[in-house]
């Protein structure tokens, strides 16, 4: 029998590594994760239409096309396979995740899939949508009112039920192979080979734990390419000024606008030295962004998906002042129904303040004339 151990979140393993029903449930359990990534087809690139005599071409890579609808179904499949293969995940004992929508969503999906229950932690301000799907999936939501005691609430659940916390702020950056194994690094690469600017010259990312942007930047580093990566950050987080000062340690007290992206706190799945570039986001500016998106290629995104368009937009701003061609890629992380009380939603940008006709104004200038319409918006901080 072997001895009782802890994981790395506290909650202690009872099970006996070596008992033949506990290897096959375990067998089992990674056949059915690594199934479903076989059966999957890899997501679209789409390409955003801009002017042709401007030599740049911008790409939305759609991770909403996955099955449970978001970037954050690569994470979670990875994540659960690096707590099988390490034995924190048990059967019959609970995966609890503290987040604040999609990733419990990719989560709740595929502890249903190895039949353990599930325990997402999260913000009481989440979208009703991601709590309708999460408990679709077979979760359960566990409320706080503050998003800072996530991390403390998903710990003590995980003691208190013997079950596993997951966290994915810490584990993120690990779990996934970064260099290569069809990760979101390779596939872009891969889908970009026979366009007319095969190596990007920026691929921006948006950061919530930080294991994207990680995966991006390191996988261009070890493949040696030239391509560089910029990460978008919205308001009331802390990525860009940890990042800027060098301080681990900055934190902030107001909550995220944009679900999915920004924390309280600098996440240690964020490796700020392998990132060239970042840009302050304002909230509006990326509500805009979603908003300009749907009335240029029809699809609505989430408000992550509108931060990095933001960003990427900027960055094809200066190319074009600059007369350089190339290619440019960002994320479409989510799909924008999971946001149609939020984003979409004329009543709640009044409810937060939020103004986005000087930022509307200013894409639809730079898409008609090439040219960034300076001074005519708050700007964002750029590094």
């Amino acid at each position: 029998m072997s001895t009782p151990q802890q994981t790395p979140t506290g909650a202690t393993l009872d099970v006996d590594r070596s008992d033949p029903a506990y290897r096959a449930w375990l067998k089992e359990a990674v056949r059915r994760v690594q199934a479903d990534a076989n059966r999957s087809a890899d997501t679209h690139l789409l390409l955003f239409p801009l002017p042709e005599r401007w030599g740049i071409d911008l790409y939305l890579k759609d991770e909403s096309t996955h099955p449970t609808g978001s970037l954050k179904h690569r994470l979670a499949r990875s994540l659960f396979l690096y707590g099988l293969c390490n034995g924190w995940i048990r059967p019959g004992r609970p995966v609890i995740e503290a987040s604040s929508g999609s990733t419990a969503v990719s989560e709740a999906y595929f502890a249903k899939l190895i039949g353990v229950p599930f325990i997402a932690v999260m913000p009481r301000t989440t979208s009703a949508e991601k709590c309708r799907l999460i408990e679709f999936h077979g979760g359960r939501c566990h409320f706080v009112d503050d998003p800072r005691t996530m991390y403390e609430a998903s710990a003590a659940l995980a003691a208190e039920t013997g079950g596993h916390y997951m966290d994915q702020f810490t584990y993120a950056e690990r779990a996934t192979d970064w260099r290569g194994n069809n990760n979101i690094a390779e596939s872009i690469f891969r889908q970009l080979r026979m366009e007319r600017f095969p190596q990007p010259e920026w691929i921006v990312a948006t950061a919530g734990t930080g294991g994207t942007s990680a995966t991006l930047a390191r996988y261009v580093h070890y493949m040696q390419y030239d391509t560089r990566i910029c990460v978008a950050d919205p308001e009331n987080s802390c990525f860009f000024q940890g990042w800027t000062t060098g301080d681990p340690d900055v934190s902030c007290d107001s909550a995220s606008r944009i679900e999915g992206i920004g924390r309280p706190r600098m996440e240690p799945s964020f490796v700020p030295g392998a990132v060239d570039r970042m840009m302050k986001v304002p909230d509006a500016a990326a509500v805009a962004a979603v908003r300009a998106l749907e009335r240029v290629i029809g699809r609505k995104a989430g408000g992550s998906t509108g931060t990095g368009l933001w960003s990427a937009l900027r960055i094809v701003a200066e190319m074009a002042a600059e007369g350089r061609r190339g290619s440019v890629v960002t994320l479409l992380c989510d799909p924008g129904d999971r946001y149609l009380d939020k984003y979409y939603s004329d009543a709640w940008l009044a409810e937060q303040g939020l103004d986005v006709t000087p930022y509307t104004q200013a894409m639809e200038t730079l898409l008609r004339t090439g040219a960034w319409p300076e001074g005519s918006v708050r700007e964002p901080a750029v590094q």
